[in-house]
Formats: structure tokens, C-alpha cells, sequence
């Protein structure tokens, strides 16, 4: 996710302090992962020499004074470039898992025990995912559909890769254990 660019969208309804671009940042995005404040000012920072924000206002606050973003008109621009761009397929051809089942048949492991490990955790995760999509907003139900669908397409590929690994210890020259 490109951070700045989710900032520069949350500054189109109206300019902003630091600290409200993160709290709504965390709300509609950082469910799961937050943004520190170091992040989100090092990013107000770059979005300012780069002329895509201004600073609107300062007032002074507790500690350091609170700096008020706007954007500008090349950042309302960069911000609709970004949205009409699509992005890239990620097709995960160099998977970790792929990489640790390998290993496990070239090491002499148990290739069918890793990913009977692995699928249990897919299971576990989905099981939370389906609690949280059940108990959440339309916002939660979606985030999780689409984490959900890449888990199934992952469990497909688990028992796939667990009815080949017999051919696949052949193909890479380990034993399937």
C-alpha cells in the first residue's frame, strides 16, 4: 500500500493535523497495522518537498507545534493518477512455503508433515478471519473476503503440492518423507 498516496486521498475531504491523518489512516486502513507517528511525519515531510502538500496553518499545541497539511492541486492530480493506475498482479512465483517444502525433500524432512503444519495454520487463520468478517463493518467484511480468498487459493495449492510431493522429491532430486 502506498502510504502517501492514502494520506494525500485523506486529504482531499480537508486539511488536516499529523496526528488526524494517522488516527484516520488507523481507522479506515491499520486495522492490523497501525502507523507509527514517525512514519506518517517522515511522509507529511517527503509529500512537502515533493509540493504535494502545504502546511495551511501552525498552532501551537503541548509539545512541538501542530502542523495543519493541506494538498495542492499536483496532489490531488498525483492522487488520481495513482487510483487509475492498476496494480500489479502479484503471482507469488517465489513463494516461501514452495522454498521450505523443497527443502524439507532435499534435507531429508517431512515435506507432508510441514505442510500439514502449514495447512492447520491456514485453517486457524481463516477461522479468525471468518469470526472477524461475521462480527465487522462492511469495511471488515471485505478486507477479510479478500485475505480469505488468497488463503483458499493457498489450501488448494497445499493439497495440490501434497498429492505431487512423491514427483516433485524426483524433480528435485530429494526423498519425499
Amino acid at each position: 500500500m502506498s502510504i502517501g498516496h492514502t494520506l494525500l486521498g485523506l486529504l482531499e475531504s480537508g486539511p488536516r493535523h499529523g496526528y488526524d491523518l494517522k488516527r484516520a489512516f488507523d481507522e479506515k486502513f491499520g486495522h492490523d497495522r497501525p502507523l507509527h507517528y514517525g512514519q506518517v511525519y517522515s511522509t507529511m515531510s517527503r509529500l512537502l518537498k515533493n509540493g504535494l502538500v502545504e502546511v495551511e496553518g501552525i498552532e501551537p499545541g503541548e509539545g512541538p507545534e501542530r502542523k495543519r497539511y493541506a494538498i495542492t492541486e499536483a496532489g490531488v492530480t498525483d492522487v488520481a493518477q495513482w487510483l487509475a493506475r492498476p496494480e500489479k498482479p502479484e503471482p507469488y512465483l517465489q513463494s516461501t512455503l514452495y522454498t521450505k517444502v523443497v527443502l524439507a525433500l532435499l534435507t531429508g524432512r517431512s515435506a507432508a508433515e510441514l505442510l500439514d503444519t502449514q495447512r492447520a495454520e491456514h485453517l486457524r487463520l481463516m477461522r479468525e478471519l471468518t469470526r472477524r468478517k461475521r462480527d465487522g463493518d462492511l469495511a471488515d467484511q471485505l478486507i477479510c473476503d479478500h485475505a480469505l480468498f488468497h488463503l483458499e487459493a493457498d489450501l488448494r495449492w497445499l493439497e495440490l503440492t501434497a498429492a505431487r510431493l512423491g514427483r516433485l522429491a524426483e524433480a528435485v532430486g530429494g526423498t519425499a518423507g
